[in-house]
């Protein structure tokens, strides 16, 4: 599963009030220039470390695709809906994957995000030896209905990050490094130019693709955009790595 997505802003204070207003998430601990937020009494989700001499993130290199918050059910996600509308953001788009229905957006320094919520596993389907999964429209206006109260209430305790979604340079390195080194199972890998990964048969909680061309270079060193994320895994010591495609992952253990 995934834990904490640290990401470099250089702007602080407004990638907080966007995280806290339109994505619903409350601050837990703010010092040394960094901030950590999650849901209401929840866990960390997501750490936020100012650096304003740190450059943009080039077009074309590799890095975050999204980060995807995972709420609890179909109801917060409605709430979610009517959040970021009521703040005035955009979404960028809007997908029902089949195991789950997602909106997309990005805050304000351009790093893209995933909100969903999982469909029952018992209604998952296969194919083949993967799980089904598409990019069909999202039934908004059903979705719309589902609110029970205010947009402006916060995520609950029960969000996690549900999963990250990577630029990669190249899709069969990406493979061996967090199939064969890592220990995660392919779970699908007929989508064009992408690969997904999970543990614990859910239907992915790394994503990456080569959509920003094969071969991408890595950003700069110190650039805005992805530090690193948190990778937990049962009986895991805890350790540092760098995929292919220099993303960095913290790798954590928790008790079997």
């Amino acid at each position: 599963m995934i834990g904490t997505v640290s990401l470099t802003v250089a702007n602080l204070e407004h990638s907080r009030g966007f995280c806290e207003r339109v994505l619903g998430l409350r601050c837990g601990t703010a010092e040394n220039g960094s901030v950590r937020l999650g849901g209401d009494g929840g866990e960390t989700l997501l750490e936020l470390v100012a650096d304003p001499a740190a450059p943009e993130r080039p077009p074309g290199t590799t890095g975050l695709f999204h980060y995807a918050v995972l709420v609890p059910d179909r109801a917060e996600l409605a709430r979610a809906l009517h959040r970021v509308l009521e703040n005035g953001w955009r979404f960028t788009g809007a997908s029902d994957h089949l195991v789950s229905e997602a909106l997309y957006l990005r805050d304000p320094e351009g790093n893209g995000i995933e909100i969903y919520r999982d469909r029952p596993r018992d209604e998952w389907e296969t194919k083949g030896d993967e799980i089904a999964m598409a990019s069909l429209p999202l039934d908004l206006d059903s979705l719309a209905a589902e609110a029970e109260g205010s947009g402006g209430e916060p995520m609950p305790a029960g969000t996690t990050m549900g999963h990250v979604h990577l630029n990669v340079s190249e899709i069969d390195a990406t493979e061996r490094f967090y199939a064969r080194g890592l220990g995660l199972d392919v779970t699908v890998r007929s989508y064009p130019g992408a690969l997904f990964l999970a543990s614990g048969g859910y239907h992915h909680h790394v994503g990456a693709n080569t959509w920003a061309g094969e071969g991408a270079p890595p950003p700069p060193d110190g650039a805005r955009g992805l530090r690193h994320f948190e990778l937990i895994a049962e009986g895991a010591e805890p350790r540092e790595a760098t995929d292919p495609s220099g993303n960095r992952i913290l790798i954590r253990g928790r008790p079997a």
